[in-house]
């Protein structure tokens, strides 16, 4: 299988597993959670997921042709926390991520070089994409920590559970070795 096409397909299931994690903390917390903020310089989940949302909808627009950071985008407005339910909430988390999984769904593996621009600084496709690889999980990481925190002692773990380790890993050594993307497993067991 060619490169590029192996590269697209591993990203895909990656994206696919943040996302998924996402879900998974924000699942766990009452309406209510999702708009705690700390303190003034906190950003509460919401304003992380409208944040999100913007970012994707902006960098993944048309993005073999125009500018990622979209002149209608208000990134500084992202940051005020004006969602009003979980379920505007959830479909701008949706609105965001079919943004993206749109335009590299619709990506050709001999596209993954071509120049694209964000803020006028050229990137190649590959580049754009492992930008946002970092981005979105580490919006996805604030995420899930402040769902674990604000869900104390009834947090559900999301990955290995503390003191779980030897026993995952005797599972994972009792299996005959395997070629595939660690997602695959991590996403069966997330549902």
């Amino acid at each position: 299988m060619e490169t590029n096409k192996l590269y697209l397909d591993s990203v895909k299931k990656q994206f696919l597993y943040y996302k998924t994690l996402g879900e998974k903390a924000i699942s766990q917390l009452e309406p209510e959670q999702l708009f705690v903020s700390l303190n003034q310089d906190t950003n509460s989940i919401a304003t992380i997921v409208k944040h999100l949302s913007g970012n994707m909808v902006s960098r993944w627009t048309d993005f073999l042709t125009t500018d990622g950071e979209k002149e209608w985008r208000n990134r500084d407005g992202e940051f005020e926390n004006d969602v009003q339910s979980k379920e505007a909430l959830l479909a701008l988390w949706n609105k965001g991520w079919h943004c993206f999984f749109e335009a590299i769904d619709t990506l050709k593996p001999e596209q993954l070089t071509t120049i694209i621009y964000i803020r006028n600084e050229g990137h190649t496709v590959i580049e754009a994409i492992n930008r946002q690889l970092a981005h979105y999980p580490y919006h996805v990481g604030q995420i899930v920590f402040y769902a674990k925190q604000l869900k104390n002692k009834d947090w559900e773990s999301l990955s290995i559970p503390k003191n779980k380790s030897k026993s995952y890993n005797d599972n994972k050594f009792a299996q005959e070795k395997s070629i595939k993307n660690f997602t695959e497993e991590e996403l069966r067991r997330l549902k």
